[in-house]
């Protein structure tokens, strides 16, 4: 597991203090960038050995890390391609008159059970299920084919032979083994894999779906919010997660701050929820956009299953399953913004959906904001830091140097104006590998790989 070290080096600090470099960047680098080219989701397997990238031209890029150098015991593997594969095209709904874009909302790692990968990845309207394997032999000597693949005459063969396996340049395979589809009649923002690791969730807007990893015709419909009048609607589903070890249990987020716990115990169709977590509203930071910015971006449970982290617009919440009445911690990620919801509004930057993501061990939290700046909160030890992907950051093993705004009065000389922050540049996507100190930070089209420093 990640250790438990403090997030930033400190003026005099430790040996022991987590000092943050930058490894590698992925994607091009120009500033012209296509909309197909734009990274909508990034996720580590459970062994952090493959990295997942899913984009808005609905292709799926598959990073995979090098094994460590026996010269350089130090230096950690670098991840590179693996496999590239198109896992979704653009459709159109002929019914509704709707097109469907072909751009990945999520992708989802099924624990290894044989030398093949599993994943989910899917888009608004369908989950696919694909296989990943890699082939470096090929048989050869076949009795009634050619080696070019054309057959024989039968009475031709004189002499039987037995087939051999030769070696080859290794080949990774993607291949579609199960499509399920036309189950969600709005877009599935959410899939979450049991821990039965038999069946999996998805959620859209209004409907929570459980499906069987076999069975691609038929689900079972577990939450449903939609009113018989669709003008009564007041809150959306935003998120869904099953529990890491409670295979009966699963949360979900609405748009209205709150965060639903259920238990498919209890019935068949789960809109009696077992456990309501609701913070109250402050009435000192109520505004017209106070609805708004306590929509719940993502909710992720914590690898212990003993907490869950919420991410709203400007915070992000850490939840003990056993307190429903407010959050245990509640950390700032960026505050300074509440004075800029006005304009964050007008140029709809106030909807973005950032994601959270934990640590290997639950100490640190991470998610990210604008200006390409991404936020790690220690829990251990209380402290925040911010720090920024980009190009200038980008020369190998550079160490990372945290950055700090200014909200007004006189700015230091490394601090940067809130007036200055580009609300263009954002991380929504982040992910942390399973097991050691190295992030995965997605800008709009590169993903930024970053690794705690190794002395």
């Amino acid at each position: 597991m990640a250790g438990k070290r403090k997030l930033s080096e400190r003026p005099g600090g430790g040996s022991g203090d987590v000092q943050w470099c930058f490894s590698q960047v992925k994607g091009a680098m120009d500033d012209d960038v296509a909309e197909a080219d734009i990274i909508s989701t990034v996720e580590f397997n459970h062994t952090g050995e493959l990295l997942a990238t899913g984009d808005k031209g609905g292709r799926v890029v598959i990073f995979q890390q090098e094994p460590e150098s026996k010269n350089q015991p130090q230096c950690r593997g670098e991840y590179n391609v693996y496999s590239t594969f198109q896992s979704h095209e653009p459709e159109f709904d002929y019914l509704k008159s709707l097109e469907i874009e072909e751009k990945i909302n999520k992708i989802r790692w099924l624990p290894q059970k044989n030398a093949a990968q599993f994943l989910l990845s899917t888009n608004d309207k369908t989950i696919k299920l694909w296989k990943i394997s890699e082939r470096d032999k090929r048989p050869e000597g076949y009795n009634l084919k050619e080696e070019d693949g054309r057959y024989r005459d039968p009475n031709t063969v004189t002499t039987l032979r037995v087939p051999v396996l030769r070696p080859m340049d290794l080949m990774v395979e993607a291949s579609p083994r199960r499509v399920f589809a036309n189950a969600h009649t709005y877009h599935i923002n959410s899939i979450s894999v049991n821990s039965d690791h038999e069946t999996y969730l998805s959620a859209d807007d209004l409907r929570i779906n459980l499906w069987h990893l076999e069975i691609t015709d038929r689900s079972f419909n577990i939450v449903d919010i939609k009113p018989a009048n669709m003008e009564e609607l007041t809150e959306v589903i935003t998120a869904a997660e099953f529990h890491p070890d409670q295979c009966n249990t699963f949360v979900y987020s609405s748009s209205k701050g709150t965060i639903r716990l259920c238990d498919m115990r209890a019935s068949a169709l789960c809109d009696q929820h077992a456990k309501l977590f609701e913070e109250p509203e402050d009435p000192n930071n109520r505004s017209f956009f106070s609805e708004i910015i306590s929509s719940i971006s993502d909710v992720k449970f914590s690898h212990s299953g003993r907490y869950m982290m919420t991410r709203d617009y400007l915070s992000v919440k850490i939840w003990d399953l056993n307190m429903e009445t407010r959050p245990v911690e509640t950390y700032q990620v960026h505050e300074y913004l509440r004075s800029k919801l006005c304009s964050l509004y007008e140029n709809d930057c106030i909807f973005d959906k950032f994601e959270c993501c934990w640590n290997g061990n639950d100490s640190v939290v991470m998610t990210g904001s604008y200006n390409n700046f991404f936020r790690m909160f220690d829990r251990d030890y209380r402290q925040d830091v911010t720090f920024e992907a980009s190009r200038e950051n980008s020369k190998p093993r550079s160490v990372l140097k945290p950055r700090k705004i200014s909200t007004g009065g006189k700015r230091k000389k490394d601090e940067i104006s809130v007036d200055s922050l580009d609300f263009n540049k954002k991380i929504l996507h982040t992910a942390w590998h399973p097991l050691d100190n190295i992030i995965a930070v997605a800008t709009t089209n590169n993903l930024y790989i970053f690794q705690d420093k190794i002395n």
